[in-house]
């Protein structure tokens, strides 16, 4: 399909009136068939009313109008000329989410063959018009689009790993370990830039760790924690972090289905087989986790943290939302624990105000808090045997939104 930009300059206002710069907007060819909704939903711009009725305005519409194939309209997506810093600096907002959401739909309109080059290369990225103009303002048309972490159904949200060090599996900044869909990793920023994270899920191997079952399937712990695990590890690396997978499986990488398949081929770092025996197989993970820590150690890395990921078993009946344990003789991890939780407890009151969030942070003796060297947090992810909280995990679009708290509470200051 042929897409291009045309020159049309605007005048732009924020929500809350002050003129900002003029940007052009992209402009893209009506297929045979073609309604508003369907171009728009085309370039995933269908579900807000603003972009509907910001479509009408620029091309001097009626409402209504029919389309015509072949003919090129402009559409509610404003092009910024990239710093090549960060989405955020180049288009003036603080928003991490926001950003992650312009981020990948920049990546699936090149995947999509709708725009010609990613915002790193051409330095044009696309910012939907909603993103910046619509405020509170924003309705959604046609469907429901569920709040991230609800009990809600799937939502459409698009969007780990070698350490960056290690290049002979990986070239530029792909990284193998994330699958074909997620191993192209673009830089957002340096912030963590000599920075060491070990990104450490739960089980695997011969232990799936606990099992729930869903719609007669079997939903086992290992693969979720570990599906979050390379979410968050992805997020780390895409801002120069330094971030091991000490679990990996070579040939799962991120995955967006619902039922992830249960299986027994993960390895440790190193690619040493996991071992059957709990405690041979907890010391395979510290140990190797605190080789690690010593040698950057030696290199003079003075910020080094283990996350471990998990998802917790308890009755049907119970719900669990997100919680923490740290090492109680471990001042930092304490710390560490408690800031991730302040980050989701301030996500969940503005996404689930009418719930509420009653995640705890507790002080527990576990192997991998009181045998790894580096500050340790251990999360789980709620209770897998629950219905409702299996949607936090089965759901695509609420395991990227997790990891992407995670991720916000793991570096915040």
């Amino acid at each position: 399909m042929r897409s291009f930009v045309f020159g049309i300059i605007i005048l732009l206002f924020s929500a809350d009136g002050f003129a900002a710069e003029g940007h052009e907007y992209y402009r893209a060819y009506a297929q045979k068939g073609d309604g508003v909704y369907s171009l728009l939903r085309r370039y995933q711009l269908d579900k807000f009313a603003c972009n509907h009725s910001e479509f009408y305005r620029i091309n001097q519409l009626k409402k209504n109008t029919a389309l015509k194939a072949e003919r090129a309209y402009y559409i509610p997506l404003l092009i910024y000329q990239y710093n090549g810093k960060s989405i955020r600096s180049t288009i003036g907002v603080d928003d991490w989410e926001k950003a992650i959401r312009i981020q990948e739909l920049n990546r699936h309109l090149v995947d999509q063959g709708l725009f010609a080059t990613y915002y790193e290369k051409g330095k044009k990225l696309l910012v939907p018009y909603h993103e910046l103009h619509c405020g509170d303002q924003v309705k959604i048309i046609k469907e429901v689009v569920s709040q991230p972490i609800l009990e809600q159904k799937e939502i459409e949200i698009k969007k780990v790993d070698e350490p960056i060090q290690n290049t002979s599996k990986v070239r530029g900044r792909n990284y193998p370990i994330f699958g074909k869909r997620y191993a192209y990793t673009p830089k957002v920023s340096n912030k963590l830039a000599g920075k060491v994270f070990y990104v450490v899920s739960g089980h695997g191997g011969p232990d799936p760790g606990a099992v729930g079952k869903r719609s007669k399937k079997e939903l086992c712990e290992d693969e979720y924690a570990y599906d979050v695990a390379l979410r968050v590890t992805r997020n780390l690396i895409s801002h120069g972090a330094t971030a091991y997978m000490i679990v990996r499986d070579e040939n799962d990488g991120i995955r967006d289905g619902e039922f992830l398949k249960c299986d027994t081929d993960e390895i440790v770092w190193g690619g040493a087989k996991i071992l059957a025996s709990q405690k041979p197989r907890l010391f395979q993970r510290s140990n190797k986790i605190n080789e690690l820590y010593e040698k950057h150690k030696k290199q003079g890395v003075t910020e080094q943290k283990n996350i471990v990921i998990h998802v917790d078993s308890r009755g049907i009946r119970e719900r669990a939302d997100v919680f923490f344990y740290y090492f109680p003789e471990s001042n930092d991890g304490k710390k560490l624990a408690k800031k991730v939780h302040g980050t989701l407890k301030k996500k969940y009151r503005r996404h689930r105000r009418s719930r509420g969030y009653n995640g705890t942070v507790t002080a527990r003796d576990l192997h991998m808090l009181r045998e790894c060297k580096p500050t340790s947090v251990y999360i789980e992810l709620g209770n897998i045997k629950n219905p409702n909280d299996q949607k936090r995990i089965v759901v695509k679009s609420n395991r990227q939104t997790l990891a992407n708290w995670l991720f916000e509470g793991i570096i915040a200051n």
